[in-house]
């Protein structure tokens, strides 16, 4: 096919140059309506590209196919048979893969690590869960993609599973062996999902982790908006293969997606893949040099350890990991990254992707340039030089690996809209969840409902929030209270 179209952005300079007259939505018709106090912050632009996709970028019976071109024109780029594009994210087109794989009641192979909008599919559609334990890193508190031999194990004891669901890379930027896996799960005739939110930029140089469908995954979830140039919400879903029909993963996007999708969001998406067909392999030269020196200069910081393939690669730990990444352990100074995330926004205006109780990162992306580094670096060394006020005497109780683990006592659908009451959280020791718990970023639910809460957990969470972390999803978000399923 040929790259160097881009079919939706072609469709909408057509749209601008005929003069279109819109008697359709969007009502503020090209920016006409629109408050100028908010034209001056957005721009102009903005309005004038947020047209209708069908009655405005195309006819009425979408007789030129323009998002259909776009979408085949990405699958090409990638190497997948068939691409589709979301406007309401990967968590949408996650739960689009499950429904396509597993029906209500039935069970799919999920890696617990996974984020929250798998748990939200579980909830909705009713899919009897089987989790496989990730590869905990006892040391570090931090967990790595499950292996291949966990999902084997979890089909020997689970025959009549119909797929399996796994998160790589990791918002930690750590890999599975997807090739192991699809491979156990091809022998079963079962299909595999790849939530590869944070990889959508993989298929673009070789230097990077290998990308899900070159592994043999069957569907594999992409957001564009996390290391790509999309706007935000700017998801695609690929498919491969025969274990997943197209009309069947069409249908089930249909079901849950938006009929009014954004045509600013498809835009991006289109321009994206022609700019990385054309540029990626220069650009992520470039990106990945731009790392290896930030991650070299970081280190050169007291306290501070860049995590590299020696930490987070190697038996018993991920396969591979994302370099563009940089996960910077500073528990040596005693300080949470909730605290130094905060002070680096407040002193440096430097907002980073991701805190945890002992860790900081920045997400590095072919955007980044010596301007971008500079900034980081010289913010890093200052929040250094204030580590000694930095530090709350607030310890987060992480509980060893095994008792992080929890039950799954009901399906998470039952207890989510089974009958509930709000306990204190001192009170919820063996008590069924009925609400997801989810120290956010990076969106891993802590408890899930119908997972049996412990006071491990609890402490872990109550802790985690006294000294800065946030739980946004929990009907009471400073967990002094819990949701949970009535006993009877």
């Amino acid at each position: 096919m040929d790259q160097s179209k881009a079919p939706v952005l072609e469709a909408l300079t057509a749209y601008h140059r005929d003069g279109q007259t819109p008697f359709t939505p969007p009502g503020h018709k090209q920016g006409r309506g629109a408050d100028p106090r908010v034209r001056a912050v957005l721009g102009d632009d903005v309005f004038r590209s947020d047209v209708l996709a069908t009655s405005g970028l195309d006819d009425r019976t979408s007789s030129q196919g323009i998002v259909e071109e776009a979408q085949a024109l990405m699958a090409d780029a990638v190497g997948a048979d068939h691409a589709f594009f979301s406007t309401c994210g990967s968590s949408l087109s996650v739960k689009s893969a499950m429904l396509s794989v597993a029906a209500p009641h039935e069970e799919l192979l999920v890696g617990r690590d996974a984020h929250k909008s798998v748990v939200s599919g579980l909830i909705l559609c009713g899919i009897r869960p089987v989790w496989v334990d990730p590869q905990w890193d006892a040391e570090r508190h931090l967990a790595h993609p499950p292996s291949a031999e966990a999902f084997e194990a979890a089909f020997a004891e689970h025959p009549d599973a119909r797929g399996a669901l796994v998160t790589t890379p990791t918002p930690y930027g750590t890999c599975s062996d997807l090739a192991a896996i699809a491979e156990v799960c091809h022998r079963r005739g079962r299909p595999l999902i790849v939530d590869e939110a944070w990889g959508a930029h993989l298929p673009f140089h070789p230097e990077l982790p290998t990308w899900a469908m070159d592994a043999g995954a069957d569907v594999c979830v992409t957001s564009v908006h996390k290391m790509g140039s999309g706007l935000e919400q700017s998801s695609v879903f690929h498919l491969q293969g025969d274990l997943v029909r197209p009309e069947v993963l069409r249908s089930r996007e249909d079901l849950l997606g938006t009929t009014s999708p954004s045509v600013l969001v498809y835009a991006a998406l289109d321009g994206w893949r022609r700019q990385m067909v054309e540029q990626g392999k220069v650009l992520y030269d470039d990106a990945l040099a731009l790392a290896a020196q930030v991650r070299e200069r970081i280190s050169r910081i007291d306290g501070m350890r860049v995590h590299g393939r020696d930490d987070f690669c190697g038996p018993g730990r991920a396969a591979d990991m994302d370099p563009l990444q940089v996960i910077v352990d500073i528990s040596d100074w005693g300080v949470t990254g909730y605290r130094a995330a905060d002070w680096l926004r407040r002193h440096h205006r430097i907002n980073l992707h991701l805190a945890d109780h002992r860790r900081i990162s920045a997400q590095l992306t072919h955007a980044d340039d010596l301007d971008s580094a500079d900034a980081l670096l010289a913010a890093l060394t200052d929040l250094a030089a204030r580590r000694e006020e930095l530090r709350t005497g607030q310890p987060v109780h992480v509980p060893p690996p095994p008792r992080m683990r929890l039950e799954q006592a009901a399906l998470p659908r039952d207890a989510f809209f089974g009958p509930t009451e709000q306990v204190p959280w001192e009170e919820a020791d063996g008590r069924i969840a009925a609400e997801m718990l989810t120290p956010y970023p990076p969106g891993i639910p802590a408890a899930l409902p119908g997972e049996r809460l412990t006071r491990d957990v609890l402490r872990y969470l109550r802790s985690g929030i006294d000294a800065g972390m946030v739980v946004p999803d929990a009907v009471d978000a400073g967990v002094k209270s819990v949701r949970v399923l009535r006993q009877t």
